[in-house]
C-alpha cells in the first residue's frame, strides 16, 4: 500500500503524532509512505530524520501574538493564490490513501482527485459531541472545510461514544522520575513576560523551551532550552510538572507519565480551550488564563496524578488500514480502548451524560 501522509506543522503536536506513526510504519515491508507537512517555513522544522525525503509547503496557519491568537493577521497573511496552486499542483495519482493529520493541502489535493481520505487528528474529535468551550459557527466551519476527508477518525483521552481514538504515546510511567525542576514550554507567549513571571518565583527551579531561544543560557532560577526534542523529552521524564499552553500532544504525554499540568490556553483558540475543560473535568490539571505567579504557587504544592496507559503501538492501527474496510471504524475503536484503564473517579466523569447522550 502507497500512503500520503500530510501532517499539520503549525507548533509541534501534531508532528509529534506523526514520529510515532512513521516510526511504526517504517517497520513494515507491506507499506510505503511519503510525508508531506505545511503550516511553517521549511526552515523551522528540526529532528526530522524519521520522515525520510519529506517535502514542505506553505499551506494554511494560524498567526499567534502575546498568548492569543491573532485573527487578523492570520486573515492577511493567507496566501490562497498559492494555496491553490499547490493543492493543483501536488500529484497524488501514485497513492491508494491519504493520512491527514489537519493538513488543508493534502486534503484538499486528495478530494480534487478522489483520493480515499482519512483524517486521524485532535481536530476530528471535534465533529463530534465532546466537551467543548466556546465554539463559534466560525470555528464549526473551520472543522469542516480546513481539511476534509472521506473518514474522520478523532484522537481524544476518551472516546464519549464516537469513532475516536486514543492517543498513540512513547513515552511510558517507568520512564519517568519525579524531580525538583518545572517544565515550561509556552511557545505563544511572549518570552519577556515568561521570564517575568518566573523570577517572581524564586524558590523553584525551571527549564523552560521557546522557539525564541536561539542559544542555550542560565538566569536566575532558570535554565533556557532551545527547541530539542531529545532534550525536551528528557525534561519532560524528570520535571516535577509541566507549565504549557493547552495543546493535546504534550498533554497527553503527560497523562501518560504522570506529570501535573498547569494550562494556559491560548486565547481565542477554542480547541485549546475545550482540552482545557476536559482534562479539569478528569482532575488532570489546573488552568490559568493569564500568566499568573499566584496561580503557579497553588499548583506547585498538588500531588502529581495516577498515570493513564494509554497505547504506546499503533500497529493495531495500521493492520487495520490493510484490510481497507475502512467504514468499519467501530471495530477498531473498541480494540484500542478495550485496555485502557482509568482511574475510577476519571471515568465517572467522562462518563457524565452532560458529555455526550452516547457516552
Amino acid at each position: 500500500m502507497r500512503i500520503l501522509y500530510g501532517v499539520q506543522g503549525t507548533g509541534n503536536g501534531h508532528i509529534a503524532r506523526a514520529r510515532v506513526m512513521a516510526k511504526a510504519l517504517a517497520k513494515r515491508d507491506d507499506i510505503h509512505v511519503d510525508f508531506i507537512f505545511t503550516g511553517r517555513d521549511a526552515g523551522e522544522y528540526f529532528d526530522m530524520e524519521i520522515f525520510g525525503n519529506y517535502k514542505t509547503f506553505d499551506g494554511l496557519t494560524f498567526i499567534t501574538q502575546n498568548g492569543e491568537v491573532n485573527r487578523w493577521e492570520t486573515i492577511k497573511k493567507i496566501k490562497f493564490r498559492q494555496f491553490i496552486r499547490d493543492v493543483r499542483s501536488l500529484d497524488v495519482s501514485g497513492y491508494d490513501l491519504l493520512l491527514n493529520d489537519f493538513d488543508p493541502v493534502t486534503a484538499w489535493a486528495a478530494k480534487l482527485n478522489e483520493l480515499a481520505s482519512i483524517s486521524v487528528s485532535h481536530q476530528a474529535a471535534f465533529k463530534h459531541p465532546v466537551p467543548k468551550q466556546g465554539e463559534s459557527f466560525a470555528d464549526r466551519l473551520l472543522m469542516r472545510m480546513f481539511a476534509p476527508c472521506e473518514i474522520n477518525l478523532g484522537v481524544h483521552w476518551y472516546h464519549f461514544g464516537y469513532p475516536i481514538l486514543p492517543p498513540f504515546i512513547e513515552e511510558s510511567v517507568s520512564q519517568a522520575t519525579t524531580g525538583d525542576k518545572v517544565l515550561v514550554y509556552l511557545p505563544f507567549e511572549n518570552l519577556d513576560e515568561i521570564k517575568s513571571l518566573l523570577k517572581a518565583l524564586p524558590g523553584v527551579e525551571f527549564e523552560c523551551y521557546h522557539p525564541d531561544i536561539k542559544q542555550p543560557f542560565h538566569s536566575d532560577n532558570t535554565h533556557w532550552r532551545c527547541l530539542s526534542k531529545a532534550d525536551f523529552r528528557t525534561s519532560l521524564f524528570n520535571c516535577a510538572g509541566v507549565i504549557a499552553n493547552g495543546g493535546f500532544e504534550l498533554s497527553s504525554e503527560c497523562l501518560t507519565l504522570g506529570k501535573k499540568i498547569l494550562i494556559k490556553p491560548l486565547k481565542n483558540q477554542y480547541e485549546q480551550a475545550s482540552n482545557c475543560i476536559t482534562l479539569e473535568r478528569m482532575g488532570r490539571c489546573n488552568s490559568m488564563h493569564e500568566l499568573n505567579a499566584d496561580a503557579v504557587k497553588h499548583w506547585l504544592n498538588l500531588p502529581s496524578p495516577e498515570p493513564i496507559n494509554y497505547p504506546n503501538n499503533p500497529d493495531v492501527f495500521i493492520n487495520w488500514l490493510l484490510e481497507e474496510d475502512w467504514l468499519d471504524t467501530k471495530s477498531l475503536c473498541q480494540q484500542l480502548w478495550k485496555h485502557i484503564r482509568f482511574p475510577d473517579n476519571v471515568l465517572s466523569s467522562l462518563q457524565n451524560p452532560s458529555y455526550s447522550s452516547h457516552a
